[in-house]
């Protein structure tokens, strides 16, 4: 069986994960690969990672576990191991010992706050008592993160530059706020310079704060980062009550170049479903920006999908090699 997973697998049918057909509920499966992805994130933040590092790392655990089963290998260990990968990857190595370290006090404090569970069988003297550098259980654990690393490398098919959404979305944001394709509902007195600036800077932090939410999805499995970073313009849009430049007759499908309606409202929703529970959303805004979704997918569902969507580049970033 190929056991890889890489980038060429578009539209991934999530129906066919390994846990997933092992008998783990969906719910159960989505809930480890946020809680991992999370973990990820942290730790990204203790190591003083990039975030493109953390998102290839979160891109590498996914890819992962489409062609593991999380009772196969133990997502800790698996985390760590992409976080090493993909720090060398996006070329802000750290030196292991140090990733191990600060990885096994954040997953300790994890325990004790009850956010995490101590797997069986991991070889830890006890879940509560950090590890000592020169001790037996740290040499271990280092040789199962090494092992794993090149278990990562098997099954992503050695595919290590990875595209995310980000280069995609500040590119589509610009083209329409420069173009003038977009407005603030509301109308505002602020000079045009400073209406621009205020616009451009609002769209992109929100576009990238949906695109770093998405990446505790496997989304990234599903579809291409150039149609998540398409999804992500619309939230952002929405959520900073901005419209299409002409609306009602121009909706946000036309500016975004008529998108197949049903990825973008399959993106949208698993980001919402995400997010809106978390304390201090705004859960009325989403609600309405559901409202919104299955209006399109209603009204625009059978147009002509599937186009390019302006100001976005082909092919893979020059600036980005792939590394052997």
């Amino acid at each position: 069986e190929d056991r890889t997973m890489t980038s060429k697998s578009k539209h991934f049918d999530i129906s066919q994960l390994p846990s997933l057909k092992e008998g783990m509920t969906i719910e159960d499966e989505a809930m480890k690969r946020r809680k991992t992805c999370r973990f990820i994130e942290e730790a990204g933040r203790v190591l003083k990672l990039p975030r493109v590092a953390v998102s290839t790392a979160e891109v590498f655990f996914h890819r992962f576990y489409a062609k593991h089963s999380f009772n196969d290998h133990e997502r800790f260990e698996v985390a760590v191991a992409c976080i090493v990968l993909a720090a060398k990857t996006e070329e802000s190595p750290r030196k292991l010992n140090n990733v191990i370290d600060e990885c096994y006090k954040l997953k300790l404090r994890g325990i004790q706050a009850g956010r995490l569970s101590a797997a069986p069988g991991s070889g830890q003297a006890s879940p509560f008592t950090a590890l000592d550098p020169k001790s037996k259980d740290f040499a271990q654990l280092k040789q199962r993160i090494l092992l794993l690393e090149r278990v990562i490398l098997h099954t992503i098919g050695f595919e290590l530059s990875i595209d995310h959404p980000y280069k995609f979305l500040v590119e589509l944001i610009k083209k329409l706020v420069y173009s003038r394709k977009v407005e603030y509902i509301k109308p505002t007195n602020l000079p045009g310079n400073q209406l621009t600036s205020k616009l451009l800077n609002e769209l992109v932090q929100n576009a990238m704060n949906f695109a770093n939410d998405s990446m505790q999805t496997c989304l990234c499995l599903q579809f291409p980062p150039k149609e998540i970073a398409v999804a992500t313009v619309y939230l952002a849009g929405n959520f900073a009550k901005v419209r299409p430049v002409g609306a009602p007759e121009k909706d946000w499908l036309d500016i975004l170049g008529n998108p197949d309606v049903e990825s973008l409202a399959s993106v949208c929703l698993q980001i919402i479903e995400l997010i809106v529970d978390r304390k201090g959303v705004d859960r009325d805004a989403f609600q309405k920006i559901k409202a919104e979704i299955n209006r399109l997918k209603s009204t625009r569902g059978g147009d002509d999908a599937g186009k390019q969507p302006p100001g976005l580049s082909d092919g893979p970033d020059p600036k980005r090699r792939r590394l052997d």
